[in-house]
């Protein structure tokens, strides 16, 4: 399990990825623009695919998408025990990895709140 500030993690990303955004502009707006096409209400709320994202994420064991999913969430008005039902489920598909992972993002729901 990492130790670090997600919000300065989220930050660091966004920072690091800028040159990147410059240097293939076509490839990062299409990356954009499939993002908020998949994470738009739909059937499926936009909660319900960031929660999904979310567990995701854990399961790959990525931190950055801890940290952003986990913002985005805050944002939509996900509760911690909506958070906690799904991360149950991530320890249930995922196993001890996903376990660890799932402490991460409670670290980072409270750090983010």
């Amino acid at each position: 399990m990492s130790t670090f500030d997600h919000a300065s993690l989220i930050q660091n990303i966004s920072e690091s990825l800028g040159p990147f955004r410059k240097s293939q502009p076509d490839a990062m707006q299409g990356f954009g623009q499939l993002a908020r096409a998949a994470m738009a209400e739909g059937a499926l709320s936009s909660k319900h695919k960031e929660l999904m994202a979310l567990a995701i994420g854990i399961t790959q064991h990525c931190s950055g998408c801890v940290g952003f999913h986990v913002k985005a969430l805050h944002k939509l008005g996900c509760t911690r025990e909506e958070l906690e039902e799904m991360l149950s489920v991530c320890v249930y598909m995922g196993g001890g990895p996903a376990l660890m992972y799932a402490a991460e993002t409670l670290k980072a729901w409270d750090a983010l709140a």
